[in-house]
């Protein structure tokens, strides 16, 4: 029988500045632990630490636009663009346009804070 998720459980962020993440599905809201989907609304100048998470993270931009460092290079995913990164990559998120960004991340297996290990502030 179908799961309706009523609606979403906030979670605390990493980064300089507030940002909010709405968790659908994954370990807080759902007990999931294969996967878990969240909705991000990040503002203008939020920048993530660096990190090298064991999950599969899949980032569809719905506005704005997302900056990702990683070895090697940058990149900017703008509104209806996805990227996927891969577990043990080293990436940093940030959103330092006007307006921020809100997207929505798919992590295969389920975000926990014990598997993304971010740098030190």
């Amino acid at each position: 029988m179908p799961r309706l998720i009523q609606e979403p459980t906030v979670i605390a962020a990493a980064g300089t500045k507030p940002k909010l993440i709405e968790e659908y599905i994954g370990c807080v809201n759902t007990g999931s632990k294969h996967a878990s989907v969240a909705r991000m609304r990040s503002p203008e100048g939020w920048v993530e630490p660096g990190q090298k998470p064991e999950f599969e993270e899949m980032t569809l931009v719905l506005a704005g636009a997302l900056h990702i460092e990683f070895e090697g290079g940058k990149m900017v995913v703008p509104a209806g663009q996805a990227v996927i990164t891969s577990p043990g990559e080293w990436i940093r998120y940030s959103t330092p346009d006007a307006g921020g960004a809100e997207y929505v991340a798919i992590c295969l297996p389920a975000f926990t804070p014990d598997t993304v290990h971010r740098d030190d502030e």
